[in-house]
């Protein structure tokens, strides 16, 4: 971060017109940057509600992007971006929203999902309680694609003491996965999904097709560790300085991020 400290100590203003700035900063290539702000102007990213916006869209965009992929404050940002503080704080309410993904449409017959729990150390304790990581964290549970590692759904935060097998229903994914084998790990228990066979009372080991099955489990399942691993390159996952359901809207939009980064 030091460069940019001498950036903003230079009086230098980020803007997407420039887009050598654009993939540093949102992950994402000039043209598929492009086609996330004309999604945004579709979902009514241009609609102006009191003051006029002094930037124009693709710099809101690139702002809120580069909030969750350095995890600066906002008071750190905004001048980077040539705006006051509370300008930036419009810009991240307005647009925070409209960048989510969109609800998971009902799958093919051939598809199949993989879930899993991870946990976003936050500082709102009305939706983080103290985890097995020591800090107090909220548990999202995400949804991919196995085929095309996509993410397709996001849970709701809960408390990071929330076990898997819990959140995986409190949180609302389980509503995605209705009509798809789904693939988790053996915290979701009793939910139903495909998880690796486990040892019964008074089995000393399993049979080498049990052993070869969740040898296959483990293969498949980690792509979904592999997506969460990516998710966290937007440093805001890693310690989430959002109130209410900030984090549960920077997850969403983290997410459309990873997708069009995805598909190229």
């Amino acid at each position: 971060m030091g460069w940019l400290v001498r950036w903003l100590g230079m009086g230098g203003v980020i803007s997407a017109d420039d887009p050598k700035w654009i993939e540093p900063f949102s992950g994402l290539t000039e043209s598929q940057f492009t086609r996330l702000v004309a999604l945004v102007r579709r979902r009514g990213g241009d609609v102006q509600r009191g003051r006029p916006w002094r930037l124009p869209l693709e710099n809101r965009v690139l702002l809120v992007a580069t909030y969750w992929r350095t995890n600066l404050t906002l008071r750190q940002v905004a001048p980077l971006f040539g705006v006051s503080k509370s300008a930036a704080d419009r810009i991240l309410d307005h647009l925070a929203p409209l960048l989510a993904i969109s609800p998971a449409r009902r799958p093919r017959k051939d598809t199949v999902y993989i879930v899993d729990g991870t946990l976003v150390p936050t500082r709102d304790r009305s939706v983080a309680a103290s985890s097995k990581n020591y800090r107090y964290s909220t548990n999202l549970q995400v949804v991919i694609d196995a085929n095309s590692r996509l993410v397709v759904a996001i849970g709701l935060p809960l408390p990071g003491s929330r076990n898997d097998c819990r959140a995986f229903t409190e949180s609302g994914v389980d509503r995605a996965c209705r009509g798809a084998p789904t693939i988790a790990d053996g915290g979701y228990q009793g939910t139903g999904l495909l998880i690796p066979h486990r040892k019964r009372r008074g089995q000393t080991y399993l049979s080498p097709h049990q052993e070869a099955e969740n040898a296959l489990h483990r293969r498949a399942r980690a792509r979904v560790e592999h997506a969460l691993s990516r998710l966290k390159n937007w440093k805001i996952l890693r310690d989430c300085r959002l109130k209410r359901n900030g984090v549960h809207h920077a997850m969403l939009g983290i997410a459309r991020l990873y997708n069009l980064a995805l598909t190229g």
